[in-house]
């Protein structure tokens, strides 16, 4: 079914909406929060959560990208989620993927002093349309859908080792890029 109709189904509050999205979008949403909580059933309640959300926010919200909505919602619950159970040290997967952003990234204290949040992003963004096509990427699946370095290699079809040096360079030139635009880090 296609994403203007699925849209036009909340929009008259039509139960089907909630069928059609889980049988269109439940692979993909599920990938996101299955990357990030490493759980089935926590990555179905995540899917869960994340129906009723757009059951709940559409209207008044009429997204113009419906996959792009339903990704940064269910990324949204799944990390909400991941700090509720992360004292009880139940997750290390999203650790290792923030340990490897902290140091390209800024905290949220010194982001506030030297940027507002849309400032920051709007270099983020900049940064990602210069990079090559396949970085970009690989950059995105890595930290936004928390793709396993593993399964990037043997995608590319290099070695693990190949592909962190690979990430690594991307994060450093991120780095570099917020540095050269006076970002603290």
């Amino acid at each position: 079914m296609e994403d203007s109709r699925i849209i036009d189904l909340y929009m008259q509050r039509n139960d089907r909406a909630i069928a059609e999205t889980a049988a269109k979008f439940g692979t993909y949403c599920g990938s996101i929060a299955g990357n990030i909580l490493s759980c089935a059933e926590d990555t179905e309640e995540i899917l869960n959560d994340t129906w009723l959300a757009a059951w709940n926010d559409i209207p008044p919200t009429q997204p113009s990208c419906l996959r792009a909505y339903l990704g940064r919602l269910t990324r949204n619950l799944a990390l909400s989620r991941y700090r509720f159970f992360h004292t009880k040290k139940r997750y290390a997967g999203i650790e290792i993927l923030l340990s490897e952003l902290a140091d390209c990234l800024p905290s949220e204290d010194s982001t506030e002093l030297a940027f507002e949040r849309s400032e920051l992003s709007r270099l983020l963004s900049d940064w990602l349309d210069a990079l090559p096509s396949e970085e970009r990427q690989l950059f995105i699946r890595r930290y936004w859908y928390g793709v396993a370095v593993k399964q990037l290699a043997r995608e590319a079809g290099i070695t693990q080792n190949a592909m962190t040096q690979r990430l690594l360079r991307t994060r450093r030139s991120l780095r570099a890029r917020l540095e050269q635009e006076g970002v603290e880090l």
